[in-house]
């Protein structure tokens, strides 16, 4: 008796045991971009597998980049954006995707894979969540009321100093993110929008400089409920962000009129991507939370809450029409061939795009 009931004692520890290391095992740290995902997925996501989520946000890509490389993060998937996926290959904090655990994968978007593969060579390290533009987003009435009738399709309007003069009063925002915000500036100056030449970057900032005492805010989440308020008329943003700010103010019936539009110089097309730091501790369960947003009907469902394109060509039989007949989102082709896109910047050129940032947004 007493070696049978040794016998369960020790089925039994080693049973709960065993239950605690698989409750241990069944998580995934995510970390993401803030409001950008809708909360039914995450919960779904649980009821589907028995996989606990355990989400996080940030609002910068330097955040990122500092917990990624000094290790340790805590993260099984992350959300990088283009060039910063790329200088985080070249430092190893990544580990290559098992194609084998991701058979969703079958329904991508070519195109948008093909774009993703110079940040990441033969995708073997990301996929794509999300992809978009970075636009003017911008109050109807109040830009109106200070421009007059000129028509909002050219950096002109913000990078003029006698328009943005003319639009301090009601507030201009600047999107903190320096990087595309260089490109987007150089490629308005005729400059190629990828030099990482130090004058052409200093000719980028002097773009800003001119406008700098006109300017309001330099932030890169914020500016949301600013232009759904009305606390600001209009700023450098991402296309789903201002699209959000634009639903945000007809729910709130407060009778501000949000547009966003992707200037006839072109800009900049970024991508924000899926992927597993090397020191994931939950390697398994990391690629069954990729797979399941790989899936066209999830992935169209966040699609529609963050109104952004996605990289998942088989999900738009599932996104609203009013999303993806959307030019914002999914631009005409004739727009996407005026779409650039920019490679990482090395250390040097980084401490001069820091350099040149830091005069601007302190205005020395």
């Amino acid at each position: 008796m007493r070696n049978h009931l040794l016998g369960l004692a020790a089925a039994l520890m080693a049973s709960v045991f065993a239950s605690g290391a698989s409750a241990q095992e069944k998580v995934v740290h995510v970390y993401n971009w803030s409001d950008y995902i809708d909360e039914s997925i995450l919960e779904d996501f649980t009821k589907e597998t028995g996989i606990k989520v355990v989400y996080d946000v940030f609002d910068s890509n330097d955040l990122v980049e500092t917990k990624l490389l000094a290790g340790g993060s805590g993260y099984d998937v992350v959300v990088p954006t283009g060039p910063f996926l790329a200088r985080q290959i070249q430092a190893g904090v990544f580990q290559k995707l098992d194609k084998s655990k991701l058979p969703n994968m079958t329904n991508l978007w070519p195109m948008v894979s093909e774009r993703l593969a110079k940040y990441d060579p033969g995708n073997e390290y990301a996929i794509n969540y999300m992809w978009g533009t970075t636009g003017i987003g911008y109050n109807v009435d109040k830009v109106k009321a200070a421009l007059g009738d000129v028509p909002i399709d050219s950096w002109d309007v913000l990078f003029k100093p006698e328009n943005a003069e003319k639009l301090k009063s009601c507030g201009i925002n600047i999107l903190d993110a320096s990087d595309e915000t260089f490109a987007i500036a150089m490629n308005y100056i005729g400059k190629n929008p990828d030099s990482k030449e130090q004058a052409d970057l200093e000719a980028g900032g002097d773009v800003y400089k001119a406008i700098r005492p006109f300017v309001k805010t330099f932030n890169a989440s914020a500016y949301i409920d600013e232009l759904a308020n009305g606390d600001s008329c209009i700023t450098i943003g991402w296309s789903g962000d201002v699209l959000q700010a634009k639903s945000r103010a007809e729910e709130a019936g407060n009778g501000v009129k949000v547009e966003f539009v992707i200037p006839k110089e072109g800009t900049y097309m970024w991508f924000d991507n899926l992927a597993i730091p090397a020191d994931a501790k939950n390697v398994e369960e990391a690629h069954a939370f990729i797979n399941y947003l790989m899936k066209p009907e999830v992935i169209a469902k966040a699609s529609n809450y963050v109104q952004y394109a996605n990289g998942n060509l088989a999900s738009q039989q599932f996104i609203d029409k009013e999303v993806l007949e959307n030019p914002s989102v999914y631009p005409p082709e004739e727009v996407i061939s005026k779409l650039f896109t920019i490679s990482p910047y090395g250390p040097r050129e980084q401490r001069v795009l820091n350099r040149v940032w830091t005069q601007v947004k302190t205005g020395s």
